[in-house]
């Protein structure tokens, strides 16, 4: 388990203020103008050191990715950074709670972040529905001008930067980084085909790094305590603390900001007072938001929660929203509801997608009242394998990969279930 010293997150219940007072008094906003003075080289470096992933759902490792911005900004084309706060995610709100306890964080990060790609605006693009959250995070913000730590000469630095709010209008595609690019731009929220990346024609044509919330909230902490530091927890390409989303069947859902590799029954027993009805009451764990394929009690046994270890049985880490199924729960009605969100958040842009996630949500919910035969398991998984890979973006995947891991972990239910209906009928 992790110990409250090595936690980077030390409001995250809201104990204590979130006023910039507040936050200078745990840490935030201290030696911010060293660690910019030592140049853009070492703040890359050392993020690269520390071998922080994405904690958006990707996983892209972080330091590779500022190192994609071009070195030199040419005229007329400034960089952008955009923090993704939209967390349109099922079973994911780990977001949520940094910006309304740990906003400083954010802002401090912004700086630290925008200093090492050569940005000097900043967009946050907060879901609609965080409404109560963005006034919060605009205090904070107001509060950071006010004080000198961010707009002209921000810290002292002889850098400049301003953060501006964008609220979405509370589409889960936003998430995804180009639609949340046209969306800024005032377009509908559709995914652009990459190539390009938004390193180099991202916001407006110019070069662009889009990176979640608590990604940038971890890296002014990163830095002052070391990318070595933050490397020696979880194991190779793994490392670091995470805040974990545990929601579901459980006696106490929470958040919680744990060491990466954590086992998942030590993480649900521990922190969210077991599954209700006992451990052995579990029937499954999805362990990153809604998008990732389900786990069965079995994996859950023994898995560790990090990226690698959770690819290596055909799931993903993900957001980290892990939502616990128990026994009294229909798992094919809470797949077909989750098909549902699916087919309504598609863009329609791809036709895969568009026209699959319909099919899936319309033929789980034949199987779900008993009416599909035995044969159409077989035609639902050879729909998802038709969407996987022939979209724009990853929402194709997203929407296909909750359904294999359904059909992969409780196909014997399924064929029960449809067997038993078909007999009775006869």
């Amino acid at each position: 388990m992790l110990q409250d010293k090595d936690r980077i997150f030390t409001n995250l219940y809201g104990d204590f203020g979130r006023d910039i007072v507040s936050a200078k008094s745990r840490g935030d906003w201290k030696d911010t103008a060293a660690l910019i003075a030592k140049g853009k080289d070492w703040i890359i470096n050392e993020v690269k050191l520390s071998e922080l992933r994405g904690r958006g759902g990707a996983g892209f490792p972080t330091g590779m990715k500022w190192s994609f911005a071009p070195k030199e900004i040419k005229t007329g084309r400034p960089h952008y950074l955009i923090i993704n706060a939209d967390e349109s995610e099922p079973g994911t709100c780990k977001d949520r709670d940094i910006i309304r306890f740990e906003p400083q964080k954010l802002i401090e990060g912004c700086l630290i972040s925008s200093y090492a790609i050569g940005a000097n605006t900043c967009y946050i693009y907060i879901r609609g529905e965080y409404f109560n959250e963005s006034k919060i995070l605009q205090e904070a913000i107001n509060e950071a001008y006010k004080e000198g730590m961010i707009g002209k000469n921000a810290c002292g630095t002889g850098f400049d930067l301003d953060i501006h709010i964008h609220l979405g209008a509370g589409a889960y595609i936003c998430g995804e980084e180009t639609a949340l690019i046209e969306s800024i731009e005032g377009n509908k929220g559709q995914p652009r085909l990459k190539p390009p990346f938004p390193a180099l024609v991202g916001l407006y044509g110019c070069p662009t790094i889009v990176n979640n919330v608590e990604t940038i909230a971890v890296v002014p902490t990163i830095l002052k305590r070391g990318g070595k530091w933050f490397a020696s927890f979880g194991r190779a390409k793994n490392t670091g603390t995470k805040i974990f989303c545990i929601s579901g069947n459980v006696n106490n859902p929470c958040n919680v900001e744990e060491e990466m590799g954590i086992p998942l029954k030590e993480l649900i027993e521990k922190h969210a007072g077991g599954v209700v009805g006992g451990w052995e009451n579990l029937q499954a764990v999805i362990p990153g938001g809604s998008s990732m394929p389900v786990l069965s009690k079995k994996i859950c046994d023994t898995i560790k929660m990090d990226f690698d270890s959770l690819v290596e049985v055909q799931s993903g880490l993900g957001t980290a929203g892990v939502v616990v199924i128990d026994k009294s729960q229909d798992i094919v009605k809470c797949f077909a509801r989750i098909a549902r969100f699916y087919k309504h958040e598609s863009c329609g842009q791809c036709t895969p997608c568009r026209e699959g996630t319909g099919w899936m949500w319309r033929m789980l919910e034949r199987i779900n009242k008993g009416d599909a035969d035995v044969q159409e398991i077989d035609m639902l998984m050879d729909v998802t394998k038709q969407i996987e890979g022939h979209t724009i973006c990853a929402f194709g995947e997203g929407a296909s990969w909750p359904v294999q891991g359904l059909l992969r972990h409780f196909r014997g239910e399924i064929e029960q279930r449809l067997t038993f209906k078909n007999k009775k009928i006869a």
